[in-house]
């Protein structure tokens, strides 16, 4: 283990403060969240251990396989389903791939126009086989569904807008049509609440908003929808004891969600596990209340709208109000002709007010 807290030991709640104060301090405004984000002190220490430990040849799967499980166990608690729940990956489209190899030959998947093409090309790679993908605008998935749509797929925060989904909405006109639903919460998990159990499947990337490094990757499955995957992926790690089954010509897959696992990047769920304690130890309430707070403030500086969001966006097609933000030292980021500023428990309201002097015509 890379830390002195043992996986059962239980977690005592942080205060905001308290929980600002786990980040180092930094040289620049980074507002840029939604791109990836800043790991802990912890964190960052924990990876520097391992790295030690590697180095002195005492790294082993032993060492990984715990935190692998406690990573699973913290993100299963996070989103609110249990760890049986939940598959491990690599990356976003990896495990959207999982279920769009799954799409029945000639039906219909629904994505929202525009969306991050994590969650757009595994889908598009199935269009050989009879699958049609029809995009529509986020606002307007739930009346777009149709009783030929097999699932819904959509993030449940847009990358390139902010945008949260009607999420409540498109869950409903799933059951009536009989549609399955996978929502990608990358851009929402660590400032948004997010209940996984409510979708059919989710998946979510932990190195935005959950600080994690890059490499980690959850997919949850609910057991309706499980039971039409088929694990395509399919490796050593997803077998029902890897150790024991990891030589053919037989093939025993787990029989919960760790069928879908793919082998991990080991190094990577060091890192993991700590930031994903450091979250289970803030109230995600505190969090929203704070990043929404900032944003509502840049908006109402900025005279948009405010609508609760952690990512503000607004058009900026040559690039000339990411380059003023850059040339005053603040680290934000252009999307599909647009400006992108994000709001995390390390920024405060100077951000703010530096972002608004930045911008002042």
């Amino acid at each position: 283990m890379s830390s002195t807290v043992p996986p059962s030991a239980p977690l005592a709640t942080l205060s905001l403060t308290a929980a600002r104060a786990e980040y180092s301090p930094s040289t620049t405004r980074y507002l840029a969240a939604c791109t990836s984000g800043r790991p802990t002190i912890e964190t960052v220490r924990a990876l520097q251990v391992d790295a030690d430990i590697w180095a002195r040849g005492e790294a082993s799967p032993a060492h990984y396989q715990v935190e692998i499980d406690r990573a699973r166990a913290l993100y299963a608690g996070l989103v609110g389903v249990g760890a049986d729940r939940v598959a491990i990956g690599s990356q976003a489209s990896v495990m959207a791939a999982v279920v769009a190899a799954s799409v029945p030959d000639g039906r219909e998947v629904v994505c929202a126009d525009g969306d991050f093409t994590s969650m757009v090309f595994p889908f598009l790679q199935q269009e050989h086989r009879g699958v049609t993908v029809r995009h529509v605008p986020v606002a307007d998935l739930a009346a777009s569904l149709t009783e030929r749509t097999w699932l819904v797929a959509f993030s449940l925060v847009q990358s390139a807008t902010g945008e949260i989904a009607d999420a409540p909405a498109i869950r409903a006109a799933a059951a009536e049509v009989g549609a399955f639903t996978l929502c990608d919460t990358t851009q929402a998990t660590g400032w948004l609440p997010v209940a996984a159990g409510d979708f059919d499947a989710t998946i979510c990337h932990a190195y935005k908003w959950l600080g994690a490094p890059r490499g980690a990757a959850f997919l949850t499955v609910q057991p309706a929808l499980a039971e039409l995957l088929r694990p395509v992926q399919a490796g050593w790690f997803a077998g029902d004891d890897p150790w024991a089954s990891c030589y053919g010509p037989t093939m025993a897959l787990a029989t919960d969600a760790r069928r879908f696992d793919v082998s991990p990047a080991w190094p990577a769920w060091v890192g993991t596990r700590v930031a994903l304690e450091f979250f289970a130890r803030v109230d995600p309430a505190a969090v929203y209340a704070h990043d929404t707070g900032l944003g509502n403030a840049l908006c109402a500086g900025l005279e948009l709208p405010q609508q609760d969001q952690a990512i503000v966006t607004w058009a900026d097609p040559s690039g000339a109000d990411l380059a003023r933000l850059t040339a005053a030292g603040i680290t934000a980021s252009g999307r599909a002709g647009r400006a992108r500023v994000a709001f995390h428990l390390w920024n405060d309201a100077s951000d703010v007010e530096a972002a608004l002097l930045a911008l002042a015509r």
